[in-house]
């Protein structure tokens, strides 16, 4: 009986989702509550998808495109060619590029922390259970926290639209077509190339997408909570604190 040889190893390496939402997540205690939404719909509906379903769709995209061919790198250079980048490698290089402005935030947050803990030992309050106190308080968002917060809004809003552009140029339409003609060398002549569960595929993309633009709009609806909020408080203070002070405040309070 012929013996099966055993598969071979998955050397891939895997991007370990759970650390990465690890590192997001410690801005979430101080963030908004539109924020707190933003990071569970980032987790949930895309990460989670990406990870649990949307590799598994995309993991025969090279083996089962097929080519009415049988010149050798044909099949190759018309997957190159409709294929240009991994949709799995491009949702994960957009995850990884929304995600990072929040690190702004966290470091801001804890540059004041070791700022707090310079006072407090500075004015002979140098307890352990005063400096942990530190450590697990609550940041609001005003003074410097309040621009590099906006300042990460407005970073992940434009890596949003820049890749669902981005996408669009390379898929038009966000279709996977089930038949794509090619005739790129060393092609013989125009072939015909089919691609494997192309309605699946196009289901998956349509729905990263679309949450996606629900991202947009989470963290434009943030940005605007943020500044009406701002405002709000300025008019509601306009007889004690002239608008030079209110923007003396919100530049140089760290």
């Amino acid at each position: 009986m012929p013996l099966t040889p055993p598969p071979e190893p998955d050397l891939e390496p895997k991007m370990n989702w759970a650390s990465f939402y690890a590192v997001i997540s410690g801005v979430n205690r101080h963030s908004t509550g539109i924020g707190r939404i933003w990071l569970s719909v980032l987790f949930i509906f895309r990460i989670l998808v990406l990870v649990v379903a949307a590799e598994s769709v995309w993991g025969d995209e090279r083996s089962h495109f097929t080519c009415n061919t049988q010149q050798p790198g044909c099949n190759s250079v018309c997957y190159d060619h409709f294929f240009p980048i991994s949709h799995i490698r491009l949702w994960a290089l957009q995850l990884i590029l929304v995600s990072s402005p929040a690190l702004l935030v966290t470091m801001h947050i804890a540059h004041r922390r070791h700022v707090d803990k310079k006072l407090y030992r500075r004015s002979g309050r140098s307890s352990p259970k005063e400096l942990e106190q530190i450590k697990t308080q609550k940041m609001k968002i005003t003074g410097a926290l309040w621009w590099t917060y906006l300042i990460s809004l407005l970073f992940r809003v434009l890596f949003e639209s820049a890749f669902l552009y981005l996408f669009y140029m390379i898929y038009p339409g966000y279709r996977m077509f089930r038949l794509v003609k090619c005739d790129s060398y060393p092609c013989p002549n125009t072939v015909d190339c089919f691609v494997s569960r192309p309605t699946e595929k196009t289901v998956f993309t349509v729905f990263m997408l679309a949450v996606s633009g629900v991202c947009i709009v989470l963290n434009i609806a943030e940005f605007v909570f943020l500044v009406g909020k701002a405002t709000s408080q300025h008019l509601t203070n306009a007889k004690d604190s002239p608008i030079g002070a209110w923007i003396s405040q919100k530049l140089f309070s760290y």
